[in-house]
């Protein structure tokens, strides 16, 4: 019993004492230090890998959600006042200024053209349609698609004259006196206080009378109105400041002397 005891103590002093007990202890202890923490540290590798993905994920969430707040959708009408290569200043139906801006995604159309319609086809003084993308901060509006439109003119004025045999009516405004013709598309109706709204026609309309027209100009004379809608009024009566055109007079006979001379009578 005392020799398995002796040997028990022996085996102990050798293995913690002597040269080769410490290195493989050490050995053996150094060893497990670098198993164990290896994989902690690819651990955190990852995981700050992770998180700067992350970081980038919501920053960009937080530019597109700005983006889409500064931006929408929007569409406007009105006359070009000025045109170049890549934008369009345009004066809206309210007389604001709008500017538009022109790149290559841009589409054209025109109901009128024949052939290929582009910025160089736009001049001033025309009329467009604008849809696009609004930006709320520069306040321009980035076109989509642009189309060349052909409004209808409204007319408020007094009927000057009228021309049955041709079916026109010249309609003196504050403003100017149009030729307006009356076609068998044109809806024609009269106004009255106690009837409102009736159905009308050409022979029904006289002179000095109130008179409001709708139409577009003719292509041919730009003092023309084909007339879509016309609306007299019988029971308003007319600005006094438009006065109806003085009927033309009538020219008197030329006289014949029979030998092919014609005379002019005197007037004095």
């Amino acid at each position: 019993m005392k020799k398995v005891a002796f040997f028990l103590l022996f085996t102990i002093y050798y293995l913690l004492f002597s040269p080769f007990g410490e290195n493989k202890l050490s050995l053996f202890t150094i060893d497990s230090y670098a198993v164990v923490a290896t994989p902690s540290s690819e651990a955190e590798d990852k995981q700050g890998v992770f998180n700067d993905q992350v970081s980038d994920l919501k920053e960009r969430i937080a530019s597109r959600v700005a983006q889409l707040k500064l931006v929408e959708k929007r569409g406007v009408i009105g006359t070009v006042t000025d045109v170049s290569d890549t934008q369009i200043t345009l004066s809206d139906l309210a007389n604001n200024t709008r500017f538009v801006d022109v790149d290559e995604l841009t589409k054209f159309a025109s109901p009128s053209a024949k052939e290929t319609f582009g910025i160089s086809d736009i001049a001033k003084g025309n009329t467009i349609g604008v849809l696009g993308l609004y930006n709320k901060q520069s306040r321009r509006l980035l076109a989509r698609f642009i189309e060349a439109l052909k409004m209808p003119k409204v007319i408020h004025g007094a009927v000057a004259a009228l021309d049955a045999q041709n079916f026109a009516i010249e309609v003196a405004s504050d403003k100017e006196t149009i030729t307006v013709d009356v076609e068998n598309i044109t809806k024609t109706q009269s106004y009255t206080k106690d009837s409102g709204l009736v159905r009308s026609g050409f022979s029904r309309i006289k002179e000095n009378e109130r008179i409001m027209v709708v139409g577009f100009p003719d292509i041919k004379d730009k003092n023309r109105l084909i007339a879509s809608r016309i609306i007299h009024f019988t029971d308003i009566p007319k600005n006094p400041k438009l006065s109806a055109k003085p009927a033309p007079q009538e020219k008197e006979p030329v006289v014949s002397t029979g030998s092919g001379i014609k005379l002019t009578p005197i007037t004095r």
